[in-house]
This record gives C-alpha cells, sequence and structure tokens, in this order.
C-alpha cells in the first residue's frame, strides 16, 4: 500500500480527463474505484474535489490517496515484443545513465495508446528498455506521434515525479525545429492566442483539432485556455519556406502547429492545420513544398534542457533530425550546425 501522494500534471500530460490521467498512472485503478475516489473526496485536483471527467491541466497537483499496489503482470500474459521493435527502440536511445533514459523517438510512432492509436507506441515497448531493471521506465511526457525528437523516460517513480515537477515549474526548456511556410515577420517574436478544442468528431478532424482564440476572448470563451509560444527563424529559402525554432512556453495539444498555422505559417506537412485551403504567406500551397521535399510533418523536438533530478547537473540533450527532415534540410540547403543551439539566449 502506498502513502498518500502529491502529483504534478506534467508539461505534456494536460488537457484531458482525471480518470484518464489516472489509469495511465496507476494501471491498478479501474474506473469504478475512480469514481469512488473521487465520489468520495479522497483524490482532489489543486485542493478541490474533482469528477472523473474533470479535464487536468499542465501545472496542477493531484492528490492520490494510499493505494494498493500493482501487481505484477505475469511475464506470459504480456504480448511479446517482436525483435524488430525491440532493436527499433533500443536504437532511438540517446543518452541514458542509471536515473533516465532519452529517447529520439521516430515520426510515426505514438508515445503512448489510445484512440486510433494501436498497440505499437513508445510505453508499450518499454519491456525492451528496462536494461537490467525490474520495472520499464516510465514516461514523463509525450510527444505528438508524427513529431520526432527528445523524449525522456524515468526509470524510477522517485525520479518520475522529480521529473513531473521540473516540467511543471518550467525549469525544463525544450526548443522544437520546424520547417515552416513563408518566412514569419518580424523574424522573432511571442504567439499569446489561447487555444480550445474543436467540436464535434467529423472527418476532417473536428474534436481532435485546436482553434486559436484571441488572447483578449480567451476569459470569455468556454473550454479556452490560455497558451504561449517563443519562436525564431534560423534561416530561410527566399520567401517561401523558413526554419524555425519553436519553444513552448506553455504546454497544450497541438500548441506549436496551431499557432504557426494561425499565424499564416502552417508547419510543413501538417495536413490538420496547414492543409491546402490554409492560407499562408508563401505562394498559397498550404503546408506542403511539393517536388522532391517529403509529405510528413517536419517538426522535431531538438533539444531539451533539464535540471537532473539525483545529480542536479544541468544536463541538454540533442536529436540528430528524422531522415525525411535530414533530406528537406540537404535540398534547402540548410546546415544544423549553421545556427546557435538556443537562438533565444542572451548571447545568441
Amino acid at each position: 500500500m502506498s502513502g498518500v501522494q502529491t502529483i504534478g500534471v506534467g508539461t505534456d500530460e494536460g488537457d484531458q480527463r482525471l480518470d484518464r490521467w489516472l489509469r495511465k498512472r496507476f494501471p491498478q485503478l479501474n474506473q469504478i474505484a475512480i469514481e469512488k475516489l473521487c465520489r468520495t473526496g479522497q483524490i482532489r485536483v489543486d485542493g478541490a474535489r474533482a469528477k472523473p471527467a474533470t479535464r487536468v491541466e499542465a501545472g496542477q497537483e493531484v492528490r492520490v490517496p494510499p493505494l494498493p499496489e500493482a501487481a505484477p503482470v505475469p511475464a506470459q500474459s504480456r504480448p511479446a515484443l517482436r525483435e524488430s521493435d525491440a532493436q527499433m527502440i533500443q536504437s532511438a536511445v540517446l543518452w541514458r545513465d542509471d536515473h533516465i533514459i532519452a529517447l529520439n523517438k521516430p515520426a510515426g510512432l505514438p508515445s503512448q495508446g489510445g484512440s486510433g492509436q494501436g498497440d505499437r507506441h513508445v510505453d508499450g515497448l518499454t519491456p525492451a528498455l528496462m536494461f537490467g531493471y525490474k520495472e520499464r521506465p516510465k514516461l514523463v511526457h509525450r510527444l505528438d506521434k508524427d513529431t520526432s525528437g527528445v523524449l525522456l523516460l524515468a526509470r524510477t517513480d522517485r525520479v518520475a515525479r522529480r521529473l513531473s515537477e521540473s516540467f511543471r515549474a518550467r525549469t525544463t526548456r525544450k526548443i522544437y525545429w520546424a520547417a515552416v511556410a513563408g518566412v514569419p515577420s518580424p523574424k522573432m517574436g511571442t504567439v499569446r492566442f489561447g487555444l480550445v478544442k474543436a467540436p464535434g468528431h467529423g472527418r476532417g478532424g473536428e474534436g481532435e483539432k485546436m482553434i486559436c482564440v484571441h488572447p483578449a476572448k480567451v476569459d470569455q470563451t468556454e473550454g479556452a485556455k490560455r497558451a504561449t509560444t517563443d519562436y525564431a527563424v534560423l534561416d530561410s529559402l527566399g520567401t517561401r519556406v523558413s526554419w524555425c525554432a519553436l519553444v513552448p512556453v506553455t504546454g497544450r495539444t497541438h500548441q506549436l502547429r496551431a499557432h504557426m498555422a494561425e499565424l499564416g505559417h502552417p508547419i510543413i506537412g501538417d495536413g490538420k492545420y496547414g492543409g491546402s485551403g490554409q492560407e499562408n504567406l508563401g505562394d498559397g500551397w498550404g503546408a506542403q513544398l511539393g517536388g522532391e521535399i517529403s509529405r510528413k510533418l517536419h517538426l522535431h523536438a531538438r533539444s531539451i534542457s533539464f535540471d537532473h533530478p539525483v545529480t542536479g547537473k544541468r544536463i541538454t540533450l540533442t536529436a540528430p533530425l528524422p531522415d525525411h527532415m535530414a533530406r528537406t534540410w540537404k535540398t534547402l540547403g540548410w546546415q544544423e550546425n549553421d545556427v546557435p543551439a538556443d537562438p533565444f539566449a542572451d548571447d545568441a
């Protein structure tokens, strides 16, 4: 039986139902148990009673009462990992020590299972990342399925809690690289549009798509959340396409994709937010460049900096571009080493 826990909602864990968040954290809890704990006030969000359908947001704290330990899953009942999948996820390891594993997540591989995601995802492949430990490593944040780049996993519960706290306190810094249509002006700025989930579940992605809301109207828009993104143009090819660094100050669903599309500069390959009808300030082709340029999403979690939860040392990890983006960079004549690691730093 565990003790009372207060767990922070990570930067990439916001905007989801409380019951779903709990089931991911505590697989031993079923829906009936969660409903009972909420009904009796044993589970609280920021000190207040909450319902299973309450949506949790990054930065909130969830009080969890003592829970029975999760029963170990018999090895024979777990579906065996394909050797090719085990090799793939092991080859994605960017860095590891006794406490943390960092992956360069491939584009197209979901971080976790869920609606329409199937059973092949990072969380499901963690048995191949145990490297002699008894427990599987745990995700402490997420990347969208089609976004590649640095993804952290904690090798113990204690480290997972500390990393989640650092995400909540925003001491962890993530820099993304993207190729976007056109060239944003000014070449460095901040986007502050709020985000609200689109209604419905249509074929066009409604219900899974975020809509931007003017900052002045966020408080008057039901369900809207404030969101902030810093951006900087690193290079460009005429007025057609540019290489941008993006920093998500907040961690909303699809934040970078929605913000860049709202500016009129959708991320290349983003069919959801930058389809052919999407206005952009390039030559009007939406988020596709055509020719030899890949139609895949050109969004990559390039680097992450954090204070190591055990040693206290500041760690910075950098992930090489995925193949489709590396080919685009070569085609456009862009060189990875020609730009500052952090263009937002005072001395950049």
